[in-house]
Parts: structure tokens; sequence; C-alpha cells
């Protein structure tokens, strides 16, 4: 039987843990990444074009530095950021700054109010565009290369800003905010978002993770930056203006605090199966209410532990994970299909199951994915995932993890749709009509996960 995961070559560069280490350096920027009004948005299976912005859509760098070992992560209000257009610009960065190709991660926020610029949904809207007009009217519209180059620039800015910083830690939870989304029904079945107050629901299929880490970078005892990171579904604002939905409010209520310089990055934690919906009807939130809380939590944690003993390290590896099949039958289905995704003519789960067809016919048989370790001290390491991540695999990670403080950060340099459990593959519903790999890959992923963390920890 073919294995579910191949583990490549591990890739370690770290500085050595002495008494004496080098000066622990950080370099932060940021750049406008929104796209022009009339371009179409992501997050649904349904077209809309952008009538407007309601906030700026943001790409925030964080490069690091101790020694010879650098390291950059970097935040865009996306949806997701596609492979091909992460290791482009990943290549760029480092010949232009000198940090290996390795050690960037670039990460997306899921805003579901960001433009829609690659993958399959992309590809069908804008043929159906074509066949309606005679070409896409939005085809002269060149954002995937403006995108790419910004994202270069704001590495490249951010390695430019490299000086002294010191740490500090926060770790608190909220468990008010976030939902499982996946509930067992009366009839025995599994379903996301099944409704409010919907009298078959019986219980939530899943738990969630409420852990809220914060860590603020300090520069001559000043605020400068953070890195926030928490588990919930960035699809709060809906409608037809550009928008980076909660963790947007989030770095407004942060500036709010420390002043206008200030940049805060926003890690998406594993919340494949978790979103804001509060299916009992007592709690409705939305992305103000979600970023004002998360700051107030952060804000008024206390005490904030000083990181004394930085400890840069950088780890990465691949899996080669199979992905689901493809029938000619499905094959031929997913095309006659094609034209209807976005109309009332075919269900959700329909249109879902079409584009997931079509996508994995212009796949290979594997998927690539990337895993990415960075050791900030002794104790703390913030992990890198591709795909939507189911949170049950997140927090097997934290769990299996030596540091002190695990943060694990979902949607890292590939957006391979939905990564379930093995478990909810049995379930069904959503998520695992929407995902590429075959079951048993997400297991195999926060398993190589955990030893690469075990491998930084011992460095």
């Amino acid at each position: 039987m073919r294995s579910l995961a191949r583990v490549a070559a591990v890739v370690v560069v770290c500085c050595a843990v002495t008494a004496q280490e080098p000066p622990f350096q950080v370099g932060l920027a940021e750049i406008d990444i929104t796209a022009p009004a009339g371009y179409r948005l992501d997050g649904y299976f349904t077209e809309r074009l952008a009538t407007g912005q309601k906030d700026p859509l943001k790409a925030k760098a964080l490069v690091f530095q101790q020694g010879s070992t650098r390291a950059a992560i970097v935040v865009t209000d996306l949806l997701g950021m596609p492979q091909s257009m992460s290791r482009e610009v990943r290549a760029r960065a480092s010949a232009r700054t000198g940090i290996p190709a390795d050690s960037i991660a670039i990460t997306a926020t899921h805003t579901h109010t960001g433009p829609l610029f690659a993958g399959e949904r992309a590809r069908i809207f804008s043929e159906l565009a074509a066949a309606k007009y005679g070409k896409d009217p939005l085809a002269s519209v060149n954002y995937p290369e403006a995108l790419g180059a910004k994202l270069v620039d704001v590495i490249v800015d951010a390695n430019g800003r490299l000086s002294s910083a010191a740490m500090e830690l926060v770790r608190t939870e909220d468990d008010r905010l976030s939902f499982n989304r996946r509930f067992h029904l009366k009839d025995g079945t599994v379903r996301f978002n099944p409704g409010v107050l919907n009298p078959e629901i019986v219980r939530p299929a899943g738990p969630i993770d409420p852990d809220l880490p914060f860590i603020l970078f300090n520069r001559d005892k000043k605020p400068i930056g953070s890195l926030t990171v928490f588990a919930l579904h960035a699809d709060t604002v809906g409608g037809t203006e550009y928008s980076a939905d909660y963790p947007g409010q989030l770095a407004a209520e942060l500036r709010r605090e420390f002043g206008d310089g200030f940049i805060s990055l926003f890690g998406l934690g594993t919340c494949g199966d978790i979103n804001h919906i509060d299916v009992s009807g007592r709690r409705k939130y939305d992305a103000w209410l979600i970023g004002r809380q998360l700051g107030v939590d952060v804000l008024s944690a206390r005490p904030r532990q000083a990181i004394e003993r930085a400890a840069l390290a950088v780890a990465s590896t691949r899996l080669s994970l199979p992905l689901r099949s493809v029938s000619a039958e499905q094959a031929a289905m997913a095309k006659a299909n094609a034209p209807k995704i976005g109309t009332s003519e075919l269900p959700f789960l329909a249109q879902v199951e079409t584009a997931t067809t079509l996508d994995l016919m212009r796949r290979g048989p594997t998927l690539d994915a990337e895993i990415q370790v960075l050791r900030l001290s002794p104790d703390l390491a913030v992990v890198l995932l591709p795909g939507e991540v189911f949170v049950d695999l997140g927090l097997a990670i934290k769990r299996g993890s030596p540091f002190r403080h695990t943060l694990v950060v979902e949607l890292a340099n590939d957006n391979p749709a939905y990564i379930p459990t093995e478990k909810a593959f049995k379930e069904g519903s959503y998520e695992t009509v929407n995902s590429r790999i075959a079951p048993g890959g997400g297991e195999r992923l926060a398993e190589a996960a955990i030893q690469l963390l075990k491998d930084v920890a011992g460095k």
C-alpha cells in the first residue's frame, strides 16, 4: 500500500544557544495590497465584484535575525496564498535579502472579502465572463503581478529595518468567540453550519481552540509590533467591499494603544472547522466586536512574560501527500456542471464538488506540503502549515510539542483547501467535499510537524 506521506530531508538553520547569544533583531514593514474596485472578491461560490472598501488590505512582514540566522513571516489580508506565487515571491525576496527561501513563510488571514486572483473558481468565473462578453473584462487587470512585487518589496523593507529588539509573551484564552461549526444531527449525520436554533442539532462534532498567544516586540522599551494567533475563520463581513475582517479590527485596536506606527501581524490558527456562529442564538458577533474583544483580551492580560533568552532557529520539511482520486464519471460530470457554478441551477455541495473535482484534475497525484518551524526561544516556537487545517490537528501538534509555548499557524505558503481529520472524512459534509488530500494526510502533517519541533528543540 502506498504510504500516505513521505518525509523529505529536514533543513534546520539555527543560532547556537549559548550563554552569550548574538543580539536578537527584528524588522517590521507593511504595504497596501488592496485590489482595484470592480475586481472579483474571493470567499464564496458566487461571483462578487468589489464595489469599494470598508478598510484596506495589507501585507505585513516580520523579519528576525540572530547571528547568521534569519527568517521572515509575511501575513497577507487574502483568502489564501497559492503555492506558485509563494515560491516565486520567496525566491525573489531571498535573492534581494539573503534570507533563505525556506526560511520565509507567506501566510493569509483568510478574509472572505479579499480579491479572487487564483484557483479554480477564478478560472471558472473568468471563462464564464469571456463566454458572456467575448472576453473577460477583468483580464487586463494583472493583480497577481502587482501583488507579487509588493510582497517582495515588503520583505525587503522589513529586512532593511532590522535592529535589536526584545520580546514579551502573553498567553491568554477566549472561549466565547469561536464555535465548532460541524454538528451531529438527530438523523445520525454530521453537517456544517446547520443553522441557528436548528432543533435537529445534538452536539458539536469537535472542539475549539481558545488559546490566544500574543508576542509583543519592543525596541528601546517601545512597542513596535506584534504577532497574535487565534483559531477562527475570518468570514464575518460579507458584502461586496474589501475588508481585512476581524484581524484588521484587531490591528486598529492595537494601534490605538501603541500608536499609528505599530504593526500587528495576525496568524490564523487551525480553524478549518471553526467559525463565529453561535447556533444557540445567544450570541452574535461581527468583525468589529471580535477584533475589539481580542484586543481587550491581549492588552489586559498580565503578566507579560519577558523572553530573556532569544534563540532563533528555522527548520522546514516537505511531505508528499496523496490527493483524492477522480473517476472518469466524476470528471465528465464536473465538466458538464462547471457553467452552473454561481447559479441556482446546481445545489451548493454539488458546486463545491464540481470545483474540487476540476481542481484535482489539474493537479498531479500528490500534494507537495511544506511545514516550517521558527524557534524564537528555548520555550517558544511557531509552526506554519499549508491549507485550512482542522482544529483537532492543531491541538495534537500543541500536545506533542516539546516547547512550553507552541503557536500553530495555517494557510502558510499554499492553500490546498481543507485538511480534515480521518474522523471528519468518515462523517462527511462540506469541508471533506472541499478537500483535495486523501484521508490520513492531516494526521501525517501533524506527525511531521511534531517531529520537526523535536528536531529544532534539540539543536
